[in-house]
């Protein structure tokens, strides 16, 4: 069986190549082309590499590649800072025996966190490292819903992204790049380990019932972090238009608080704020709670 760290390099190779152009990287298209993108022997001979060593990691076969190499592959693919951290994660796991897995069990918000959470007068959510949504504030629960209505296994930004119900979500002009975004946050969660029941078990059900997953999923891209901005349509207030960022957890490799901001004193500001106040006198009078 294919060591699974190598055969999650051999796809990011092979959907990076597929990116560039023969002009790209200064080479002549030399007549009729049977594949997007670069060809093997073409990224090959960038790289300084024999087209069948390429070949071979493009495949997942278990070849150890050194630091020179995969600096060399680097920049022959022209990766950004992300895309190479990911390439030399991936090829250095790869070099390694497949660890036995340990089951950490469920992940967790530290207290402090949650405080934090309530204290701040902003939206703003946790995610795991697959992007499950751990604790919210009242805030966030004002502005994108209750969970009441969702199993926690479907509580996952990922999921709720592509889920067919939400048709409202797809009419946002930025829903593609926010989905991209999230997808690279997993896609740098899955090189940290490819077999994780949780990543296989999100990543599986999105490719079997969503095509426009697929796509975006095969594009390979990794992001670390993602930022910008959304437009929320809330009835009661009216369209608010919010910047977003996430910023690590201090102690934890894999959560991330996810904080939405307004521009103060702006009209969005003003919106939100109302939407909050709308949300309070509605949870004051059923008793709501927030995680």
């Amino acid at each position: 069986m294919p060591h699974p760290y190598a055969r999650e390099l051999g796809d990011f190779l092979r959907a990076r190549r597929g990116r560039l152009r023969p002009h790209d990287v200064g080479l002549e298209p030399g007549g009729r082309r049977k594949v997007t993108g670069l060809r093997r022997e073409e990224l090959a001979l960038l790289a300084g590499l024999s087209t069948d060593y390429y070949q071979r990691m493009e495949q997942g076969r278990e070849v150890h590649p050194s630091d020179d190499v995969l600096d060399a592959l680097a920049g022959a693919l022209c990766l950004d800072d992300e895309e190479r951290r990911h390439l030399f994660t991936l090829a250095r796991a790869a070099r390694r025996p497949v660890p036995a897995r340990v089951d950490d069990g469920p992940e967790r918000v530290p207290e402090s966190t949650r405080r934090l959470l309530r204290v701040l007068d902003t939206p703003a959510v946790v995610l795991g490292r697959h992007l499950d949504l751990l604790a919210w504030n009242p805030m966030a629960e004002a502005l994108l819903g209750g969970p009441g209505t969702y199993s926690p296994d479907r509580l996952n930004m990922l999921l709720l992204m592509f889920d067919d119900t939400l048709t409202g979500e797809r009419s946002c002009p930025d829903w593609e790049r926010q989905a991209l975004g999230y997808i690279g946050m997993m896609r740098a969660a899955v090189a940290t380990d490819p077999t994780h029941p949780r990543a296989t078990a999100i990543v599986g059900e999105l490719s079997i019932r969503s095509a426009e997953f697929r796509r975006l999923w095969a594009r390979h891209d990794v992001r670390a972090s993602v930022s910008g901005t959304k437009t929320f349509r809330a009835p009661e207030a009216g369209d608010i238009t919010l910047d977003w960022d996430t910023y690590p957890l201090p102690g934890n490799p894999g959560p991330v608080m996810l904080v939405f901001t307004a521009e103060p004193g702006s009209a969005d500001a003003d919106r939100l704020q109302l939407l909050a106040s709308l949300h309070a006198t509605r949870s004051a009078r059923t008793g709501g709670h927030t995680l």
